[in-house]
């Protein structure tokens, strides 16, 4: 039995598919974590959706930006990117099923000594506290107001965490640090502007990991959504989004040895 983390698919279907014949997955014995946005950009989203509602009792995801874009599209807010691949879904006779069920999946989770979010989790959390604070998104996505926080939960601000944030404001900041954060400036405001690689970040800016006095530090904890950053693995940060929409790996992470598994991928499109 073994669990094995995989990083951002996007709608990479036939990566998706061969690695896992690299690892030898076997659904009666594996289990599949999965750093989210499962779907958009690439060309097979409603084949990935599919195939992970299918197999939904050995795998685990976690919400990412993408799959809340698609969520808030169907309820008819935001509009499409240019490179959205997501209009089969929405058309698809089981879309519904596919959606209800995608909405209902939670923003973090924490197992087996790990912890996997999208994107990152703000200095002043910890695990326990990160946990509390996406149960809380957790519960407005099920909730009977879905539809009214998905027409709410687009927008840069606040930036900053404080405590005392209430109502849209705070769980507006909740998914934009689980789902969109790559940079803090030295004030720890998430910065949206920058989305490159490290050596090349204006000054003033720092990755979320690097925030002196993380209060997650110490818990491995398993995130996709930045490819710039690459495959990136240190004791407590493990990074996995290795860009396979853009022409790099698709990468799997046992989480019983670490060993690195990963498979090469076409350029499905090219960086804008």
């Amino acid at each position: 039995m073994s669990t094995y983390a995989i990083g951002d698919i996007q709608g990479c279907f036939a990566p998706f598919m061969q690695l896992l014949q690299r690892i030898e997955f076997n659904p009666g014995r594996d289990t599949l974590w999965l750093t989210g946005d499962l779907v958009n950009r690439g060309p097979d989203s409603l084949a990935v959706l599919r195939w992970v509602f299918q197999h939904r009792d050995c795998v685990q995801i976690v919400l990412g930006n993408h799959d809340l874009h698609l969520l808030a599209l169907s309820e008819g807010f935001g509009k499409p990117g240019r490179g959205d691949t997501l209009l089969e879904i929405l058309k698809a006779g089981d879309g519904k099923l596919l959606l209800d069920w995608l909405r209902c999946q939670p923003l973090m989770v924490e197992g087996q000594g790990y912890a996997m979010v999208h994107a990152g989790l703000m200095p002043e959390w910890t695990i326990a506290r990160a946990l509390g604070l996406a149960a809380e998104v957790e519960s407005a996505l099920t909730g009977k107001d879905f539809h009214a926080f998905l027409g709410k939960m687009y927008g840069n601000k606040p930036v900053r965490w404080r405590d005392e944030l209430k109502g849209m404001d705070r769980l507006r900041m909740i998914v934009n640090a689980m789902t969109r954060m790559r940079f803090l400036n030295r004030d720890g405001e998430i910065d949206f502007a920058y989305k490159g690689e490290l050596p090349d970040a204006p000054a003033g800016l720092q990755p979320w990991f690097a925030a002196k006095a993380r209060q997650s530090a110490g818990t491995p904890l398993i995130f996709g959504h930045w490819s710039a950053l690459g495959l990136h693995l240190t004791e407590d940060i493990l990074g996995l989004d290795s860009g396979c929409l853009w022409g790099g790996s698709l990468t799997a992470l046992r989480l019983e040895d670490r060993q690195v598994f990963a498979e090469p991928c076409p350029v499905y499109r090219q960086i804008d």
